[in-house]
């Protein structure tokens, strides 16, 4: 898939899988390592120095003193065993291109230096749609949000279903969502206000998660498009 013109202020859906699918978070810790990587490397400076810890009880990522100049909002995040989906909008010029290059090569280092590998980790370089229409921008944070759900199969009746699926996500730590529906688990990793505007605050987020989730099927198909896997 080519990519499009990054250019400012502009939204864009990133996505990228381990090469050969393979899982590419074995454990909590590579969760929390490639979390703190988005926020850290989010920034125009160079990173000095990553050697940063995160632990199961963490909140956020911890802050430094000095503040960061944004290469890109990170507006969405969801974090899969063997993939990522990324929802961001370019702050600078050349900000996702080089966010993303700081990421990949971050994590790939820290994972290969972990699990004694050598050689690429992700799948090429990452996939980019530019998100321009109205429905897609309506519709693309519920997918990203509800991907995790892949995880799981619930069955039973639909009432039963949807229910399940909730109680899932709002367990589900590797993504914004929670922060979205006002959990706090990474607040400080991305920049929540203009989405939360448009949809209409956290309390009327989790409402259209549930109403999304009634009708799964009908609202994948209108942005079956621009979905990237």
């Amino acid at each position: 898939m080519p990519k499009p013109q990054f250019t400012e202020n502009q939204i864009y859906h990133i996505y990228n899988r381990g090469v050969e699918k393979r899982n590419v978070f074995l454990n909590e810790k590579d969760y929390f390592r490639f979390i703190h990587n988005l926020f850290e490397f989010n920034d125009e400076d160079p990173v000095l120095n990553v050697n940063y810890y995160l632990t199961s009880k963490s909140t956020g990522v911890k802050q430094r003193k000095k503040p960061r100049k944004l290469l890109v909002e990170i507006l969405i995040f969801t974090l899969m065993p063997n993939h990522f989906h990324l929802l961001l909008r370019q702050k600078k010029e050349g900000g996702i291109i080089k966010f993303m290059q700081k990421l990949g090569t971050g994590y790939a280092g820290y994972f290969n230096k972990k699990y004694d590998r050598v050689g690429g980790l992700f799948q090429g370089r990452f996939k980019a749609v530019l998100i321009n229409q109205d429905s897609h921008f309506i519709h693309l944070p519920y997918y990203i949000h509800l991907n995790p759900l892949d995880l799981i199969n619930y069955g039973g009746s639909t009432s039963i279903v949807w229910q399940k699926e909730m109680e899932f996500l709002e367990n589900y730590r590797w993504s914004s969502f929670l922060d979205y529906i006002g959990k706090n688990n990474f607040p400080s990793v991305t920049q929540r206000d203009f989405l939360l505007e448009f949809f209409g605050g956290e309390k009327r987020y989790k409402e259209e998660t549930i109403k999304w989730l009634k009708e799964k099927k009908e609202n994948s198909e209108k942005i079956k498009d621009i979905i990237i896997e």
